[in-house]
């Protein structure tokens, strides 16, 4: 398999986060700290599990802000680079170097603080994923016994996932911890399996002390903002149960790649499982694998008369350039890209490399389809329904020359909703695996070529058993 993010992997024996939230940027999601408490403002340990959406734009994970405008956050910058900054003179600023850009990746950041280190150095220190930064662009320690733009309480507005004036977050966060009175480093958080992966510990022994300590988990759907160590809760806004996810820092879920589209510009939304190209345009799956069975579900709703996906296999090229193979004909026939793609357009047509032929009902003119595609790379067949009902029991056959598949959607300003385990949309009825992962409209098992075929969601934990 091939673009599996860091920390994709679940150790033997190691700890499970259930849940992490969505955020989508474009409809402002947030959460807001229902009570504002004081706190210790000059020690105190932050920490955040984050996979990033949207990239190339200023994005904040959390802030304190004054309703003057004054101000600290700790944020994404367009370019990339986590920083901290504060327009309460000194605080500090400090801007890593260290570019941050993978959309796959589940990433895990401690910002410990304690300002009464008579080494300035000690003052502030980050880690990601583990091990502590030292590669800054600008590195300027907080002042001996400053009070940060934090734990002010008051008029103080503490958010998640925004600042005072926006610059929301789009993508994922799990397990957000703050321990005030205390420096933490990373391995009160996380630990490194025997392959060197960093994972996450069990943080409820953690001692969540004086008044602004709080623990994140966001399993109460009802509840997203509850403090699972405390009462520090926070007030929702814009979220709803179905922003709760499964796509977690121990089980990775496919979304779709903005690092690995092609065409005109698209807008990828609802963690990039939601994707609305302004023209003809392709984009891939974070995960492809290689072997293995796998299903996903993608709904189209609105401009069916522009539907098509299917998968795509990936050969990398020597020089590692996408631009370099990605020429030929794809599924929607008219502008040349791939010409490995496999799939079906909106007229029921199936087509590979520009020939097609009929194949099941026309989507056109019916928004809110739902198309399960069935990826069997065992065998290297491909099977499609429409709403629940297989069209063929008979697989189309796919090219077997050793390639990591992925799925693909190809759209001309048409809107889709993709469904790899961890919806954006509303489940009605509710199908898992049989490993029990995933949350699906229809089930993932088939019978497919005289065979009983059992397909699974496409994460990380199901790789590690059946993937390659």
């Amino acid at each position: 398999m091939i673009i599996l993010g860091t920390n994709s992997v679940k150790a033997a024996g190691g700890y499970d986060v259930a849940n992490s939230l969505r955020f989508n940027s474009g409809s402002s999601d947030h959460l807001k700290w229902t009570s504002s408490p004081s706190g210790n403002r000059q020690k105190f340990t932050f920490s955040i599990w984050f996979k990033r959406a949207k990239l190339g734009v200023t994005q904040v994970l959390a802030s304190a802000s004054y309703s003057s405008g004054d101000e600290g956050y700790l944020y994404i910058s367009s370019g990339d680079t986590l920083e901290w900054d504060s327009t309460n003179s000194g605080d500090g600023d400090m801007f890593s170097s260290i570019k941050l850009r993978d959309t796959s990746a589940w990433y895990h950041l401690v910002w410990s603080v304690d300002t009464t280190q008579s080494t300035a150095g000690n003052r502030m220190k980050f880690y990601l994923n583990g091990t502590q930064m030292t590669a800054w662009s600008t590195e300027t320690q907080p002042n001996l016994n400053q009070n940060l733009y934090w734990n002010v309480g008051g008029t103080y507005f503490p958010y998640i996932g925004r600042r005072h004036n926006g610059d929301y977050w789009g993508g994922y966060m799990a397990e957000i911890v703050q321990i005030d009175d205390a420096q933490l480093d990373a391995t009160s958080f996380g630990e490194f399996d025997d392959s060197g992966i960093w994972k996450p510990i069990d943080v409820s022994d953690l001692t969540f002390g004086g008044n602004t300590s709080y623990y994140l988990d966001f399993e109460d759907s009802s509840a997203l903002g509850n403090d699972a160590a405390g009462s520090n809760n926070f007030t929702v806004n814009n979220l709803t149960a179905t922003d709760q996810s499964t796509d977690t820092c121990t089980n990775n879920f496919a979304t779709l790649n903005p690092l690995h589209s092609i065409g005109a510009s698209s807008e990828l939304s609802q963690g990039n499982l939601e994707y609305d190209p302004s023209g003809h345009h392709r984009i891939i799956s974070t995960i492809a694998p290689s072997s293995g069975k796998w299903y996903a579900e993608v709904k189209g709703i609105d401009n069916p008369d522009k539907f098509n996906a299917g998968v795509c296999y990936y050969p990398i090229p020597a020089n590692g350039s996408i631009s370099s193979f990605a020429f030929g004909q794809g599924v929607n026939g008219d502008v040349g890209r791939w010409s490995n793609d496999f799939g079906i357009k909106a007229n029921g047509d199936y087509g590979h490399n520009n020939s097609w032929s009929s194949y099941m009902a026309s989507l056109e003119g019916e928004n809110n389809n739902i198309v399960g595609i069935y990826m069997d790379l065992d065998n290297y067949k491909l099977y499609f329904s429409k709403n629940g009902s297989l069209v063929s029991s008979t697989g189309k056959d796919l090219t077997n020359n050793g390639y990591p598949y992925g799925f693909i959607s190809v759209g001309e300003a048409a809107t889709f909703q993709w469904n790899f385990g961890n919806p954006s949309f509303a489940i009605s009825s509710g199908n898992t695996d049989d490993n029990g992962y995933g949350n699906f409209e229809y089930s993932p098992n088939i019978t497919g070529d005289g065979a009983a075929k059992k397909f699974y969601s496409l994460n990380s934990k199901n790789l590690a058993e059946y993937g390659g």
